[in-house]
């Protein structure tokens, strides 16, 4: 009888999915839990990826004309009390400061001192503060539109969390802009989804779907709430970013008026959209294999990882000099608009330990040099995503590494659409709907899990159902799709559209 083959990361993601998740990212060193209950420390390795998402994004908000400025990290709750569907949708989430200063109670504790006049509410998102600014900045039609994003922290007190997936406080960008028409706040919500659906695929080869949330899962105070909703291994779905059309509520709610051109008082239109470390998450669970992290090429910290093997002291230094001279020849080639980031790991530990350190951490590219290879004048070298080993002449290897990280990406992207596209099922019934997500059936995946593409009569009633019996959502409205008039499975009513169900995260 054949040995199990032996994997880095156990449980393996058949096992057991949501440890597999928390080894993943224990072994590739990007995180951890802190001594504040619910938050994270964010280890080198995850945040250079958080920054390179950041500086692709960045990138794509100035190009699209935005700005980048940053607002205050405590909102009075008088503000938050304005927007009453607003206050409403995040009350449970709020840390709130009551207190300016700590003093000495006599027994060597600290209690708190000087009661604040106002509460202060720690950021959960900042629609009411930029609102009140914009309502001082903004007179006339000439004062608009205001394209403005801010990277910044926010604090949303949840009691069951995850690394990167959902965390009391976490990393995210929120673009906020104003808008003299109702027509520029919908085309810029529909742009600033689309900017999110194209780094989505492009960058993270996480494919997406977008959609419109319905009314019982849009942003609290919105009047539309656009989305990207992509599938993890585990057939589950994750929300990877959102675009708010925000109508005149917010612009109420702050005071943002202008004098129009035909010389008439008007309230702004706005939209806020944000993506957050959550994508680190769904990065994760998309690529990742068991045997660790596997990193798209566009986002790696380091591209390629040289390992000099020097088995006899006497050939240490002829290997290390071409470990040297191979890393300035890769690092003077540009890939992707980036000089190719190379590093050469000298450590002295063993080869095996320090190959599997960089499988774990996802690396695209592994190279091995040893005696031989030097006498060849050649690059050993493995791909991560498919542990593919090869061994190609050094001038042929320098001028394909571009192809190979551009094949990579691509195959990142091809395979994680394949298997997503295989678990979307067009579901026509309530039975088989209920026996898709049914957990009798885990154990047959060619029926159980993903997402149902089923018609839906429009009702409260049957969503809040669906979910109090399966823990199964909604998680869109598919844009871009024509309309398909049906019946509504569940109650026999009619339907207007099909939508997209899913367990979630």
């Amino acid at each position: 009888m054949a040995k199990p083959e032996r994997t880095a990361i156990t449980p393996t993601r058949s096992e057991d999915y949501p440890e597999w998740y928390q080894q993943v990212i224990k072994a590739a060193d990007m995180a951890e839990n802190s001594p504040v209950r619910g938050c994270m420390v964010i280890k080198p390795w995850g945040y250079a990826l958080w920054e390179n998402i950041q500086r692709a994004l960045d990138k794509k908000f100035k190009d699209t004309g935005h700005v980048n400025a940053y607002f205050p990290l405590f909102i009075p709750v008088s503000y938050l009390e304005k927007e009453a569907a607003h206050v409403e949708g995040f009350a449970k989430e709020c840390a709130v400061v009551t207190h300016s200063r700590l003093q000495a109670d006599g027994n060597g504790k600290l209690i708190p001192a000087s009661p604040l006049d106002e509460p202060l509410i720690v950021r959960p998102t900042s629609e009411t503060i930029i609102g009140e600014m914009y309502a001082k900045w903004v007179q006339s039609y000439r004062d608009l539109p205001i394209l403005i994003n801010q990277w910044a922290n926010v604090v949303r007190w949840e009691m069951r969390t995850r690394l990167f997936l959902r965390t009391a406080e976490f990393l995210w960008q929120e673009g906020h802009t104003a808008h003299a028409t109702a027509e520029e706040a919908w085309e810029e919500t529909r742009k600033m989804l689309a900017v999110y659906a194209d780094f989505a695929e492009n960058w993270m080869a996480m494919p997406v779907i977008q959609g419109e949330k319905t009314a019982g899962e849009r942003f609290p105070g919105a009047v539309s709430t656009l989305c990207i909703e992509a599938m993890m291994q585990d057939k589950k779905a994750l929300q990877a970013g959102t675009s708010h059309f925000l109508g005149q509520n917010f612009a109420r709610a702050s005071g943002i008026k202008f004098l129009s051109d035909r010389g008439v008082e008007e309230h702004a239109w706005t939209t806020s959209w944000g993506v957050s470390t959550r994508l680190i998450g769904g990065m994760i669970m998309t690529h990742g294999d068991d045997n660790g992290m596997v990193v798209p090429p566009r986002l790696a910290p380091v591209h390629i990882v040289i390992l000099p093997v020097t088995p006899k002291e006497d050939s240490r230094a002829e290997v290390l000099a071409y470990c040297e001279s191979l890393k300035a020849e890769l690092k003077a080639t540009v890939w992707d608009g980036r000089t190719l980031e190379v590093q050469i790991d000298d450590r002295d530990i063993r080869g095996g330990e320090k190959a599997w350190q960089w499988v774990k951490k996802g690396l695209p590219i592994r190279i091995e040099i040893g005696p031989r290879d030097v006498a060849s004048n050649g690059v050993f070298y493995t791909r991560r995503d498919t542990l593919e080993k090869a061994t190609l002449p050094r001038g042929e290897f320098v001028a394909k590494v571009g192809s190979i990280l551009d094949d990579m990406q691509r195959a990142l992207l091809e395979r994680a659409k394949a298997f997503r596209d295989s678990n979307i099922r067009r579901i026509d019934s309530k039975e088989e709907f209920y026996d898709f997500f049914t957990a009798k059936n885990a154990d047959k995946p060619e029926i159980h899990g993903g997402f149902a593409f089923t018609h839906w009569d429009g009702s409260d009633e049957v969503a809040d159902k669906i979910s109090a019996d399966l823990k199964v959502t909604i998680r869109c409205i598919p844009l871009n799709m024509p309309s398909e008039e049906g019946t509504c499975p569940f109650s026999g009513r009619p339907s207007k559209q099909r939508v997209i169900w899913a367990k979630s995260y």
